[in-house]
């Protein structure tokens, strides 16, 4: 017999957490916001996106747009969403940009502790771990419906001389990327730009020079900005370009707003 009182919701079946979750009012009613409420008014976390990546004929080129959102409202304009780890490694989010930063500042200490205290470099291998395993650490926030990140990270690797591409899920599984990939609310559009020119166009992006590469970027994003709010893309009339930079043997190179400017404005309508 059900001793429980009335109007007490029923009992979910085990293993259902999420219905455990909407049973006590503690399930996100939408994927990003955080439904707490303060002083009567809906509190929505910052969100940052587009992120895209891909191997081009020099390299790996990561860019990523520059508009910050809360809920419908452009919180900013000009967030950095490509982070410069160590010489050789870039992380870029789409998420939560305060968890998205904390974890690139613990990462940037860990390979640098790592290389201090070893005299040596951390093995790719382990640079990508080590981003799988903070992920891992944030489940708890991401089930709660806050602190969601999901990078794509990139890193020179010496064993093969060649900068590599990995993408990852808010749960920390990684995925080595053979061409590109892209990540936020505007990547649908940005990975369909990417895979016409990879498949489609004039030859495949990892055949492409720097210029053709940046070019690429620059129109992924802009379409990306046509059909999806929270992506900035190319901002015109205040002339707010995103960021793009480049890895590979040589280190990381950062693309300058006035290069970019020049380039748009001469290959994109």
């Amino acid at each position: 017999m059900d001793l429980a009182p009335a109007g007490t919701p029923a009992t979910p079946e085990a293993g259902d957490f999420a219905t455990l979750l909407r049973s006590r009012g503690l399930y996100p009613q939408s994927a990003g916001a955080v439904t707490s409420t303060h002083h009567g008014s809906a509190t929505v976390e910052t969100q940052a996106t587009t992120i895209l990546a891909f191997k081009f004929a020099d390299g790996v080129l990561v860019a990523g747009d520059r508009r910050a959102t809360a809920g419908n409202t452009v919180v900013y304009d000009r967030a950095d969403k490509v982070l410069e780890i160590d010489s050789h490694s870039l992380m870029a989010i789409a998420g939560v940009p305060a968890t998205a930063w904390e974890m690139a500042r613990v990462l940037e200490h860990s390979f640098q502790f790592y290389r201090r205290s070893q005299l040596q470099e951390m093995s790719l291998e382990g640079k990508v771990r080590a981003l799988s395993k903070l992920l891992r650490d944030n489940l708890g926030m991401v089930m709660q419906g806050v602190g969601v990140v999901v990078p794509l990270f990139a890193a020179y690797d010496p064993v093969v001389d060649a900068a590599r591409l990995y993408f990852y899920d808010a749960m920390g599984a990684q995925f080595e990327v053979t061409d590109f990939a892209a990540s936020g609310s505007g990547s649908p559009s940005v990975r369909s730009v990417l895979y016409y020119e990879n498949t489609w166009g004039k030859k495949p992006l990892t055949k492409c020079r720097q210029s053709e590469a940046i070019v690429i970027a620059l129109r992924a994003l802009d379409t990306a900005a046509e059909t999806d709010t929270a992506t900035g893309g190319v901002d015109r009339r205040g002339r707010v370009y995103p960021i793009i930079k480049i890895i590979n043997s040589k280190g990381i190179q950062t693309l300058a707003e006035k290069d970019l400017a020049r380039v748009f404005k001469r290959e994109v309508p």
